[in-house]
């Protein structure tokens, strides 16, 4: 098994669970959303938002370096978020919209990555002005971790607002072995 096999697999779990967040927030009214339920982020929304925000600052990160810019050029093109909890969107409606996009990128995306590709250095400044380099492969379980962490906790919001989100588990879209 090559290297990146894994990474479309963790692309569509990704979009298949935002997916079920996604529709079970829609669920909840305006207020509920927006309800301070004393998670890292606040509330439901926030928490939504937050996982759009770090996703579009990795994938900003990641476009700057040549051998990804083309493939990431539409995220290259939107502005940096300030802060982990800047405001994408203003409504459930459209942070699901800009959701749904960033999903189709990170599939596409994925999907070209090579082995030797992993092995590429990310040069990358933090918001508090740290610079940092790292290795693709090693970046991308953190990206893929810190999705499925908030999104952890959206569920549980989820959940405590009495809204069973269902199945959760990455196991549900592994396939089955050949015999």
């Amino acid at each position: 098994m090559s290297r990146t096999a894994h990474l479309p697999l963790l692309a569509h779990y990704n979009e298949w669970m935002n997916n079920k967040l996604y529709a079970a927030a829609a669920s909840l009214p305006a207020e509920e959303l927006a309800a301070d339920r004393g998670a890292f982020f606040g509330s439901l929304l926030a928490t939504l938002n937050h996982i759009a925000v770090a996703d579009t600052i990795w994938l900003k990160r990641i476009a700057s370096h040549p051998r990804f810019a083309a493939a990431l050029a539409p995220i290259a093109a939107l502005p940096a978020p300030a802060a982990l909890d800047q405001p994408l969107c203003d409504s459930l409606a459209a942070l699901r919209e800009r959701r749904a996009w960033l999903d189709r990128l990170i599939l596409q995306w994925t999907a070209g990555l090579d082995d030797a590709d992993l092995d590429a250095v990310i040069s990358y400044r933090r918001l508090n002005g740290e610079t940092n380099r790292r290795q693709l492969g090693l970046l991308l379980q953190h990206f893929f971790n810190h999705q499925t962490h908030h999104r952890g906790q959206a569920t549980t919001l989820l959940s405590q607002a009495g809204v069973d989100v269902g199945v959760t588990d990455l196991l549900m879209l592994v396939p089955e072995a050949e015999v």
